[in-house]
């Protein structure tokens, strides 16, 4: 499956409705979206720590109500190929998640990635929501902080991706010691970049030396250490934005790849 990444990050402003909208109409078979929750514990689509990042707004979603971040225009920092800022004079608005959930059709994938600290207040405003739409068996859901990932996984019927770090962990133990150590939790999913530039990180007696690398962790003893317990275990690559990583990916048999550009990377008639 292609997912858009960010709604389509590459396209247009990313995490809007337009964005979602437009990627589905390339082709995608799901979306996959950032999460964030406002003072008043509405969750929001939005990525980046600060609303200065996208936004003609500034500081953090934690602290604007949703009525405040609805005068916001979330696609004020988006560049067009042409240098230009489109969307300063077409403005777009930050979407709710509930708006969110009503945009993609039934059947397409969607893939929550929770953006925010303190963890509980967007982990509880994110529950709140799917209990409220009865949508658990819509999302899937993922975060790089493990505390989020920690309190999601406590969450009856809740699709939880292991922790970030369990799972580089196990790569890294396939890659660089040749075994495979241990298998994800049963019913859960794991996702990580097809490639990474990485810091490899050897230590002396009197110091350190490092080197940088672009790493592939994902190969084929990789994916079949993860799938050793369940072969139905999904795993989805991230940063899968040429051709070439896409056919990559295929053979690898990975679930889902998530993609920048869905224009670019589906083709027409898709």
């Amino acid at each position: 499956m292609v997912i858009a990444h960010r709604a389509g990050t590459g396209d247009f402003p990313e995490n809007t409705l337009l964005a979602i909208t437009e990627s589905l109409k390339a082709g995608v078979d799901g979306e996959w979206l950032s999460v964030q929750a406002t003072r008043d514990g509405v969750p929001v689509l939005y990525r980046p720590t600060d609303l200065s990042a996208l936004t003609d707004g500034s500081g953090p979603v934690s602290d604007k109500t949703q009525a405040e971040l609805a005068g916001l225009n979330a696609g004020y920092g988006f560049k067009g190929p042409d240098g230009s800022y489109p969307y300063r004079e077409r403005p777009l608005r930050i979407p709710t998640l509930a708006a969110a959930l009503e945009a993609v059709p039934a059947g397409k994938q969607i893939y929550l990635d929770l953006k925010q600290a303190p963890a509980q207040h967007v982990v509880d405003a994110v529950t709140r929501l799917l209990d409220e739409k009865k949508a658990w068996d819509r999302v899937k859901l993922y975060s790089t902080d493990a505390e989020v990932t920690n309190l999601l996984s406590r969450v009856p019927g809740a699709q939880v991706a292991e922790s970030r770090d369990a799972t580089r962990q196990r790569l890294a133990e396939v890659a660089l010691e040749h075994t495979c150590k241990n298998t994800p939790p049963a019913g859960s999913w794991a996702g990580f970049e097809l490639k990474r530039q990485m810091t490899l990180q050897e230590k002396f007696t009197l110091g350190t030396g490092e080197a940088a690398v672009t790493a592939q962790l994902w190969t084929r003893d990789s994916v079949a250490c993860f799938r050793s317990r369940s072969a139905d275990t999904p795993i989805v690559m991230l940063g899968v934005n040429t051709p070439a990583d896409l056919r990559v990916a295929t053979r690898l048999g990975a679930t889902a790849v998530l993609v920048d550009s869905p224009r670019t990377m589906l083709p027409p008639h898709r």
